[in-house]
């Protein structure tokens, strides 16, 4: 990965409802990707053996990982408002909060939800004019999450976005969107 920008432009969002497809999913993963590991709901002890494989996985194949919630497992960095001497990525769903994410010292802002997602259920996405928007002129990287695939990503680009995030995206037997022919990894 490039010294001048360590954000990496694709990224897999991790959560308890992928199971075992997370290993798949990693290997799916071209290198110089980024992780952003959630799995909020796991009870702390597995989340932290879970972390642990991750990272060997993720340094083997030179992937970011940055880590939501509090941990004590080094990391590249977090997601969110946790301690961190390595980077901070940022989730905004709106102004305010890409704001919030600008004054703590965010490398990146993950917009979401550009498009309908199974994780914002029912919602239809805020659509990746009003995504940029949330983002711009903070000097600060944006990536589209929320319904993202890589002819998604490629479409939506030219607004200014840095890269893209998603889970669906990155399992292999993932229902694609109508408008998706396209297979999403690169």
């Amino acid at each position: 990965m490039a010294r001048r920008n360590p954000i990496p432009a694709r990224w897999l969002m991790t959560d308890e409802r992928m199971g075992d497809a997370l290993w798949r999913a990693l290997r799916r993963l071209p290198p110089g990707s980024g992780v952003v590991f959630r799995h909020y709901a796991t009870p702390e002890r597995e989340r932290r053996a879970l972390l642990r494989r991750v990272i060997r996985i993720a340094q083997a194949r030179r992937l970011v990982v940055v880590v939501a919630g509090n941990s004590l497992i080094a990391a590249n960095g977090v997601h969110g408002r946790a301690r961190t001497h390595g980077i901070r990525t940022w989730p905004a769903h709106s102004r305010g909060e890409a704001l919030a994410g600008k004054r703590a010292g965010a490398a990146a802002l993950f917009v979401s939800p550009v498009h309908a997602t199974r994780s914002h259920d029912g919602s239809a996405g805020i659509g990746p004019a009003r995504a940029i928007q949330i983002g711009r002129g903070l000097g600060i990287p944006v990536i589209a999450l929320g319904g993202m695939t890589e002819p998604r990503w490629r479409r939506i680009q030219r607004f200014g976005f840095h890269g893209w995030a998603a889970i669906d995206a990155w399992l292999p037997t993932t229902r694609r969107h109508p408008d998706e022919s396209q297979d999403p990894v690169p």
